[in-house]
């Protein structure tokens, strides 16, 4: 056999060397979603907006004035109205504490946060490790700085959800809109379940954006698609509300969830107790609205308790089907 050509020895290593580095190179991150609230239409998304709008689904939270969750009221004891109409049919209400839930965690990695990092990561392993239950509920954690990166796909292993979180390491912007409308439209929307489910979004975050291309608003429209409950808890301990805790606070009071806003680090574990307590002290109605027209418009939610004590907290309102 003749011997082989250095040349020849040359480009059979350098293909060697391209073939290894292809199969090394490691998956590239979610894409930061399009500046768009369109809901995808060949995915089967903007059909099942369509089925389940018909029928709108609420879920809320009554409080006394001092905060404390009231329950076991019923449903003669709230005044509905959907577009400032009473509804045509109240299908279903329930004092549902126990609903399955599928929840995402989402947690800030960027720069702004690092001095306080390692003392969020506990308190999320902590919430995690208290709140699932691995016979119904799911959850996923989600970092973000720049870009949205799934550390821990939907599951039910608590071990493996707290090596999502262990494994998060800050750097980099914050792309917080972003974060929550990838989280919505292309998580718990998509994520299939075969009754009701409470779907919640955890988000800790000093509510700092300074990297998305989707606006506040269009993330707050995907939170309200996929019937979505954002707690935020804020990593800013200045002690002085900025802008981003004003964020924080509108995502919150917009889809029925509520933000906190901790004076030291150790009061984030008592936000998450409080969080983990709300998420089983809910009520939730179904019902057909009156009047409702297929022209894509926003539809106003307000529920009231006859006992002008209480206070009930939930999401402003929903989107009508399209034609």
């Amino acid at each position: 056999m003749m011997p082989m050509k250095s040349s020849a020895i040359a480009a059979v290593l350098l293909l060697l060397g391209s073939l290894c580095q292809a199969q090394t190179t490691p998956p590239q991150q979610p894409p930061a979603p399009p500046a768009s609230t369109d809901t995808p239409g060949d995915d089967g998304v903007v059909g099942t907006i369509k089925k389940r709008v018909d029928q709108v689904n609420v879920v809320f939270t009554v409080t006394d004035k001092h905060g404390r969750f009231v329950k076991e009221l019923t449903q003669q004891q709230f005044t509905i109205l959907d577009n400032n109409k009473p509804p045509a049919k109240i299908e279903n209400f329930e004092a549902q504490t126990n609903l399955p839930l599928q929840v995402g965690l989402l947690i800030d990695a960027s720069n702004s946060i690092r001095d306080r990092f390692l003392f969020e990561q506990q308190a999320a392993v902590e919430f995690l490790q208290q709140i699932v239950r691995p016979q119904s509920d799911r959850a996923f954690v989600l970092a973000f700085d720049e870009l949205p990166t799934i550390t821990q796909d939907f599951t039910n292993d608590i071990d493996k959800l707290t090596r999502g979180v262990r494994v998060i390491r800050p750097g980099g912007g914050t792309a917080m809109f972003d974060a929550i409308f990838y989280a919505c439209r292309d998580k718990l929307l998509k994520e299939k379940n075969s009754g009701p489910v409470r779907r919640a979004i955890i988000l800790v975050s000093d509510g700092d954006d300074n990297q998305s291309r989707v606006l506040h608003q269009e993330a707050i429209e995907m939170a309200q698609r996929a019937e979505v409950i954002i707690y935020a808890i804020s990593t800013n301990l200045s002690n002085i509300k900025d802008k981003g805790d004003k964020d924080l606070q509108i995502l919150a009071d917009a889809t029925g969830g509520r933000a906190f806003f901790p004076f030291k680090l150790h009061d984030l574990s008592d936000a998450f107790k409080e969080i983990q307590g709300e998420l089983r002290s809910q009520y939730s109605v179904s019902y057909k609205p009156e009047a409702l027209l297929a022209n894509g418009q926003f539809r106003s939610i307000s529920i009231a308790a006859d006992n002008k004590k209480l206070k009930v907290r939930a999401r402003k309102g929903y989107f009508a089907p399209k034609e």
